[in-house]
């Protein structure tokens, strides 16, 4: 199955992400970030975008900027993610035929990003939304918006989530925080997939 979920890798280093990439990929997880505040950013997308980029969506978090946007597709990247609701962004995003997925907490931003070409909504952070307020965006949004609860979303309240029609869930430290092994990241990410499976299934 397909799971919607991106794993955020905040703070990893060149010389760590393949290995959590793996463990990642081997738990279920086809959808990897690497926010651009981390360590040489662009390097660990490249190594990313060699090894995965045929069999998963791999890219960039925290992209402010279009001159980003043009770099993440330099070194492979397919994906874009932003914390905020940039137009220019999403559009540099969509003309270079990438995945577009700007930060919005609002149905104003929502609207204006979805107009501007965004392929899903990353609302953020999620805790101030809450399921409830997700309820009365996704009664509005058109059929079919996509939907990412990011920051406040995690395997404890998944079911509440998916109860009110989310798409899916970026997820940060709960899957990553800098100094965690594959190791560490393998046991996370498996207990993610379990409690993900189990909100699908009800």
């Amino acid at each position: 199955m397909t799971r919607e979920i991106i794993a955020i890798l905040r703070g990893v280093t060149p010389d760590e992400i393949l290995p959590i990439a793996d463990v990642l990929r081997a738990a279920g997880i086809d959808k990897i970030e690497v926010p651009l505040n981390s360590p040489n950013a662009f390097d660990s997308i490249e190594k990313l975008a060699a090894a995965h980029g045929d069999s998963a969506l791999i890219g960039a978090g925290t992209v402010l900027a279009p001159d980003d946007v043009q770099r993440v597709q330099n070194v492979g990247g397919a994906l874009v993610v932003s914390p905020d609701c940039n137009v220019d962004v999403i559009a540099k995003t969509k003309a270079l035929g990438m995945q577009s997925f700007p930060g919005v907490l609002t149905p104003t931003e929502a609207f204006c990003a979805l107009r501007t070409g965004a392929d899903g909504l990353k609302f953020f952070p999620a805790s101030l939304v809450g399921p409830s307020g997700l309820k009365a965006m996704l009664a509005v949004l058109p059929n079919g918006t996509k939907s990412y609860a990011v920051g406040g979303a995690g395997p404890a309240n998944f079911k509440d989530w998916f109860a009110v029609g989310v798409t899916g869930f970026g997820i940060g430290t709960a899957i990553y925080k800098p100094g965690d092994t594959a190791q560490i990241v393998a046991r996370k990410a498996a207990e993610i997939v379990v409690a993900y499976d189990a909100g699908v299934a009800e």
